[in-house]
């Protein structure tokens, strides 16, 4: 299920470029590191960072069954879990930051403006032969 965050960043950089996400990351596989390569790998560090969450989170309900019992070895697991979900929430905060960031400092520039077709004028006529000035007989 995609986060709000991630698809928010998303249609930013979607809006920024005038393309789907699919086709700037096709693009920018071609292209030299840049801007674009930059906001996209902030846009997969913040998905998977995401995708942490929600399974730390998950993980965590789990250990924390009302049915199951809570003893010295589960203690350890609830502690890593809690440590690794507060750095992946730590991850995605400062991944968004970074990409708004980003994104409010960059405006899409409008496309030139299509000047009026230059209407095709007809080739220049042949240059007429020079007249004489001799005498005919």
């Amino acid at each position: 299920m995609p986060h709000s965050t991630s698809t928010e960043i998303a249609g930013r950089i979607e809006d920024l470029y005038g393309a789907p996400l699919a086709d700037l990351e096709a693009h920018a596989r071609d292209q030299p590191p840049g801007m674009l390569s930059a906001l996209l790998g902030m846009h997969d560090d913040l998905t998977l960072a995401e995708r942490s969450i929600d399974f730390h989170r998950d993980r965590l309900a789990q250990l924390l069954h009302l049915e199951r019992q809570i003893g010295g070895h589960e203690v350890s697991h609830l502690l890593d879990g809690a440590r690794r979900l507060a750095e992946a929430v730590a991850v995605r905060d400062a991944q968004t930051k970074s990409a708004l960031a980003v994104l409010q400092s960059l405006a899409r520039v409008p496309a030139p403006a299509q000047s009026p077709p230059t209407p095709s004028l007809p080739p220049p006529a042949p240059p007429r032969p020079a007249e004489s000035t001799a005498h005919r007989r």
